[in-house]
């Protein structure tokens, strides 16, 4: 078993509030992670990157990986006050800028409604439940698990399964069952509404190691991205995976070496968006896809 530590602590002797909050809420059964600044999952160590240890038991290929930090993002979820207080995410606690949670393992979802228009369809449309502000818009919480899906409708993302959501509160208002409604819009591919091509607002990764890049050649980046662009803006059905996995494919080759360039994230988020992906969407994509890299 995974030892814990005194990090509920902070240096200077106060309590680090982030660690406490997580405990509580793992203690009442909802798995928790810590995010790092930009409301992301830190990412993977080097035994898990790449997804070389096979991923968690728990994701949707089931993998062996048993690394007892806090890796591969929501699936490292847990209710485990040992392993939350545990050296190996002791770190993480320490550059935590938040606290996130997953709804589908405590058994809820929620609807994330990002501004005042999509609130007002949530009022007019769904039955009342507890309800969290949020920095833009709201939570509204239901008791119930679901298929997690963004961009059910213009500024409405479903996060439940194989997803984590940040702990803003208990909010306010009595929780209430997952209605039909919301099953039925995670049923269904995100909506097909097109919107122009937005700026790109994600940063090439950084360069790992020296010397010169082996793939830095016209040639062989020119061919790898428009086979990227291809591969997307081909796809008939089931856009927001294809991007993900196209995004992941074009890290994966050229995310360590410092190919990339603004220029050419811009193009990949040009081509995603043709397909009426969000800027958010493929913002949300592309920072999967490094975490999931360890990038």
């Amino acid at each position: 078993m995974t030892q814990p530590t005194d990090f509920r602590r902070a240096p200077g002797g106060g309590l680090n509030e982030r660690l406490c909050t997580a405990l509580d809420l793992a203690a009442s059964g909802i798995p928790v992670l810590p995010l790092r600044a930009g409301k992301v999952p830190f990412g993977n160590c080097r035994a898990c990157a790449s997804n070389a240890c096979g991923g968690r038991p728990n994701m949707k290929t089931p993998g062996p990986c048993t690394c007892p930090g806090p890796c591969h993002a929501w699936a490292a979820a847990t209710t485990d006050l040992h392993t939350i207080n545990s050296t190996a995410w002791s770190q993480a606690w320490r550059e935590a800028a938040a606290v996130a949670y997953h709804p589908g393992g405590a058994g809820l979802t929620v609807v994330d409604l990002d501004h005042q228009a999509a609130i007002a369809w949530a009022v007019r449309t769904l039955p009342p439940t507890q309800t969290v502000a949020t920095t833009r818009g709201q939570h509204w919480i239901y008791k119930g698990a679901t298929r997690s899906v963004n961009g059910v409708r213009d500024g409405v993302d479903i996060k439940s399964t194989m997803s984590y959501a940040r702990w803003l509160g208990p909010g306010t208002g009595t929780i209430t069952p997952l209605p039909d409604a919301v099953r039925t819009l995670a049923a269904k591919e995100a909506s097909p509404a097109r919107t122009a091509p937005q700026a790109v607002t994600v940063p090439a990764p950084a360069p790992v190691g020296g010397g010169p890049c082996p793939h830095r050649t016209p040639t062989y980046l020119a061919r790898g991205l428009a086979m990227a662009e291809q591969r997307i803006t081909r796809a008939t059905s089931g856009v927001h995976a294809t991007v993900y996995r196209t995004f992941l494919a074009v890290l994966s080759k050229h995310g360590r070496c410092g190919c990339l360039t603004d220029d050419h994230i811009a193009r990949l988020f040009t081509a995603a968006q043709t397909k009426g992906e969000t800027l958010r969407h493929c913002t949300n994509a592309w920072t999967n896809a490094r975490t999931t890299l360890g990038l």
